[in-house]
């Protein structure tokens, strides 16, 4: 696989070696310092980043390569230069782009179109270098063998929702996403997907609206911010109003397992989609998570530069 574009797109040994190598960096960052050596990664970004930006320009210079970090405004494409003709530049001077934007479409386009591996940092519809970070967490938590534990997202159906149930599908874990029915539930096509490959994998998913129902016995709760990058500011009071119980609080982190973690892929806003005392008390691990977003992205670039990711068969 030359690319990661979607979450779907990686199978569970592909999830493994990565988790397997992101370990390592996580203990040694420089253990393959030359592997990019005289090289640049393209890091374009069409949004704003804290976690993602750092953690990418870390990895590429763990990795011996510099990183190009490149603006929305930076390229032609802003001026209507195709995503062909630019994927064929990029590709003339770098070895590997990491890309965070809106449209998934964009994301692969460029994939079809260059001859480097093209990185999905964030679209509108998935976030799969979030998810590995996120899975690598769980891991230092709880080990390989997750049989009996129930990993739940509470609050808005969006890519974060999305991801969540596709990659605990591919885990074959029992994922859960609670969130409010209607216009912020999680993607048809997400829960199809993530639905399919549970048959295949002993996974099981569901899509409820309780959130008490969801966060019972979970070994994680999980949330995102309510107001995503580009959601219209005219549906911020009704969609604050219908995700309030959805806020995960300390009576509901009562009813989780006994050794439950709190998840988060921040930006964070306390009071709204999480208390304060959760976020920021002893069953949180949102620091260690986002400390992985530069192992697993380390291990992610490392393994599809050396052509290592298999990919999914259909």
């Amino acid at each position: 696989m030359k690319d990661l574009l979607r979450t779907e797109h990686l199978s569970r040994a592909d999830i493994d070696l990565i988790l397997d190598t992101a370990a390592q960096f996580a203990e040694n960052p420089l253990r393959s310092n030359t592997a990019l050596a005289n090289k640049t990664v393209a890091i374009y970004m069409t949004k704003p980043s804290t976690r993602t930006r750092l953690a990418s320009e870390t990895a590429v210079a763990h990795l011996g390569g510099s990183p190009i970090f490149v603006r929305g405004d930076d390229l032609q494409l802003g001026r209507g230069e195709t995503i062909a003709d630019t994927a064929k530049i990029i590709s003339g001077f770098c070895s590997a782009m990491i890309i965070r934007t809106f449209a998934q479409a964009d994301v692969d386009e460029l994939g079809a179109h260059s001859t480097i591996p093209i990185i999905n940092a964030l679209t509108d519809d998935d976030h799969p270098t979030q998810l590995l970070a996120d899975w690598l967490t769980i891991r230092e938590n709880f080990g390989t063998d997750i049989s009996g534990r129930k990993f739940v997202y509470l609050g808005d159906g969006n890519n974060m929702a999305n991801s969540w149930l596709i990659m605990g599908a591919i885990m074959g874990a029992h994922v859960v996403a609670a969130t409010p029915s209607g216009k912020w539930a999680p993607s048809t096509r997400a829960i199809e997907v993530a639905t399919n490959i549970a048959k295949r994998s002993g996974g099981k998913v569901e899509v409820i609206n309780d959130p008490e129902a969801a966060a019972k016995d979970a070994s994680v709760l999980y949330t995102d911010v309510w107001m995503s990058m580009g959601d219209p500011e005219s549906e911020r009071k009704e969609k604050i109003a219908v995700l309030a119980p959805f806020a995960v609080t300390e009576p509901l982190m009562s009813l989780t397992a006994k050794d439950s973690i709190f998840m988060h892929c921040l930006p964070a806003h306390r009071g709204e989609e999480v208390a304060a005392n959760v976020i920021d008390g002893t069953k949180s691990v949102i620091w260690r998570e986002a400390f992985h977003r530069r192992t697993t992205i380390q291990s992610l670039l490392f393994h599809l530069i050396k052509g290592e990711i298999v990919g999914f068969k259909q």
